[in-house]
């Protein structure tokens, strides 16, 4: 029974997954483009943690915590 329902979890999160980890990669895009843009001096703490972050998470496979990291920079950006 627990095999059935861990199979099950899996097959129903495989789509989400694809989807955070294109997300997550076309976040890190916009945080690159976004600090390639010169931003104000305030921003590049928080643009270069978020992007910092975000690439690590990707690396873990932690996808829903790069796109927390892939919201703060929105914050920052004012988006």
């Amino acid at each position: 029974m627990r095999a059935i329902l861990l199979v099950s979890t899996l097959l129903c999160a495989g789509p989400a997954l694809a989807d955070d980890a294109s997300a997550c990669s076309e976040g890190i895009a916009m945080i690159r483009d976004a600090l390639a843009l010169n931003p104000p001096e305030s921003a590049l703490p928080k643009l270069r943690k978020a992007l910092r972050v975000a690439e690590r998470e990707q690396k873990e496979g932690e996808y829903d915590e790069c796109l927390d990291a892939v919201a703060d920079a929105w914050k920052v950006l004012g988006r």
